[in-house]
């Protein structure tokens, strides 16, 4: 009994699990630096800046350098790993797995790619490539719609890509982004910039009067949502102090690129109308999320950030940059703040708003990129100069992100309440060549589909929900009389089904069931009618909420199409 008792406390006394390699710390402390003098390392809000620097350099996040980042960190390796999976751009490689090659080749999956040919192409490259070498992985949208379609050689975009330019890419090694031509900081203060700031600091404007301004000029929050951007800040400031700013620039919904066109000429004029912002919630901090897929803009945004320190208009680390790391549901404003809080991006549950407690649990203003852009031209222009530019009625510009079966994509500003029609033929010019306009998304995946026969529809907030639809981030996908609508929809509904945080059941299950419904030879309307009620009613986020939409739009507005194909009973349409 005795002997027992001793080999139970010999065991005990070693450590359990996977033991914490010294060299191995040793190579992580030389690559971030030593969190034993610099404690801020150690702060949960700098895991997924960590995660990222060790993807960067190896490629791939090994178990033993995830045991020292716990060390390091002194956090639970449940929390590491917790946090490392959840990411689609974070490769977790367990001990008995071999890495993945070097180099990675993302070709877009989304619905503007697949129309331009991407299935074909993701086959040809896969076939050619060698696996020891090269990987090819289906990637989600990647902001570039207007080149479909594009695939990623490590953080290099391909543009209107084929094998032969994807190849010559390879061979040639080009890895890297381009580098975007921008507007620095000397030019911008050259025409007037930062004077607005400038203004606002030295109570040459109040806010009352920034407010009020904004309010007549009509801008809302145009990352999707619509809230007017002067109550927003009338919502955080009503909150005790200390307060945050946050930029959601983690623009993914497919479709929409507006931000980066944006981002890659004038990110000083986004600066400017983000630090008035942070200014007039009297931030603690202004933090910036920029998706990953943007890896050229992290290099500019950092360059512009550091042009601003140099000349003293922002305190050295007032303005901190953050990267995503390839998960569509951070777009949603409080799964961005638990990322930016070095957390898995789920939804939080509301009340309390971000407004309320957001960032490290305080009050927290989110703007989208284009709304703060938009803050010094409307100052310098007119309140009356912007909100004159609408039609149909509508006040105001937006910024379509336009792509699909039409001769010239793009980013296009145009009038609010513009029709699919006017926009097309004024900016577009015209359909592509050989096509015929049969149906259109105005807001993305998630914006719904609409006929042709409702192009004439004033394209805004507020202007599309009666007919089943929202314009969200303006991102719209043109669909022509050779496209197959289910098969759309079924895209559609693969992306929402990959993209799902999993947190909760009607959005995890209910879109996995929807997209196996659609792949059936013949659709279950009853079911998809009950599923969807389910998920919108029952989802924590707009993401399971809207993801029903394009099947909803094709069984309202498409039904004789659908007849057709036999995927709904004939007679019913």
């Amino acid at each position: 009994m005795r002997t027992d008792v001793k080999k139970v406390k010999s065991r005990r006394a070693s450590a359990r699990g996977r033991q914490l390699e010294p060299a191995i710390l040793s190579e992580l402390r030389n690559l971030i630096g030593d969190e034993r003098i610099d404690s801020t390392l150690r702060r949960r809000d700098r895991l997924i800046e960590h995660l990222h620097a060790l993807q960067d350099v190896y490629g791939y996040l090994s178990m033993p350098r995830l045991r020292a980042l716990a060390a390091f960190m002194n956090l639970p390796m449940a929390a590491i790993y917790e946090t490392a999976t959840f990411y689609a751009h974070f490769d977790v490689i367990h001990d008995e797995q071999t890495p993945p090659p070097k180099l990675t080749l993302r070709v877009c999956d989304s619905l503007s790619c697949r129309l331009a040919g991407a299935v074909a192409l993701h086959q040809a490259l896969a076939d050619g490539a060698d696996p020891e070498a090269v990987r090819v992985l289906r990637a989600p949208c990647m902001g570039r719609c207007d080149t479909a379609p594009v695939v990623s050689v490590g953080h290099y975009h391909v543009l209107n890509a084929n094998t032969r330019n994807v190849e010559a890419a390879v061979e040639q090694g080009q890895v890297q982004p381009e580098e975007a031509s921008w507007q620095r900081l000397s030019e911008y203060r050259s025409a007037g910039g930062y004077q607005l700031l400038a203004d606002c600091r030295e109570s040459r404007v109040s806010i009352e009067s920034l407010a009020k301004e904004l309010e007549h000029a009509g801008l809302r929050g145009l990352g999707g949502a619509g809230f007017p951007t002067f109550r927003k800040w009338q919502a955080v400031r009503a909150e005790p102090g200390p307060r945050y700013a946050v930029i959601n620039a983690d623009e993914g919904e497919p479709g929409t690129f507006k931000d980066r066109y944006y981002l890659e000429r004038e990110p000083h004029v986004f600066l400017e109308g983000a630090l008035v912002s942070a200014w007039a919630v009297e931030a603690k901090a202004l933090y910036i999320y920029l998706r990953d897929e943007y890896p050229g803009l992290h290099r500019v945004l950092r360059e512009a950030i550091a042009e601003l320190e140099s000349a003293a208009i922002v305190e050295q680390g007032f303005v901190i940059l953050r990267r995503g790391a390839g998960a569509y549901i951070c777009g949603e404003e409080s799964a961005l703040i638990e990322s930016l809080e070095g957390k898995p991006g789920k939804p939080r549950l509301r009340p309390p708003f971000v407004a309320q407690k957001g960032l490290f649990g305080q009050p927290t203003l989110v703007n989208n990129v284009e709304t703060v852009y938009w803050i010094p031209r409307i100052h310098a222009q007119g309140a009356d100069c912007f909100a004159s530019q609408g039609r149909h009625g509508r006040r105001g510009l937006r910024s379509f992100s336009v792509s699909g079966r039409i001769a010239r994509p793009g980013v296009h500003v145009a009038p609010a309440g513009i029709t699919l029609n006017e926009l097309i033929e004024e900016y577009c010019g015209g359909m592509a060549e050989g096509h015929r306009l049969l149906a259109y998304l105005p807001g993305g995946a998630s914006g719904g589909i609409l006929p042709a026969s409702k192009a004439d529809i004033p394209l805004d907030f507020d202007t599309l929900q009666e007919h089943g639809c929202f314009i969200g981030s303006a991102a719209v996908i043109v669909l022509s009389d050779q496209d197959d609508l289910a098969a759309a929809a079924s895209n559609l509904l693969g992306f929402f089904a990959d993209e799902s945080c999993g947190q909760c059941t009607p959005c995890r299950v209910g879109t996995e069931k929807m997209l196996t419904l659609l792949e059936r030879d013949t659709w279950d309307e009853q079911t998809l009618q009950q599923l969807a009620r389910v998920m919108a009613d029952a989802s924590i986020c707009g993401l399971g909420q809207a993801a029903p939409n394009p099947v909803l739009s094709l069984l309202r507005d498409f039904r004789s199409e659908l007849a057709g194909r036999n995927l709904i009973a004939k007679g019913q349409e």
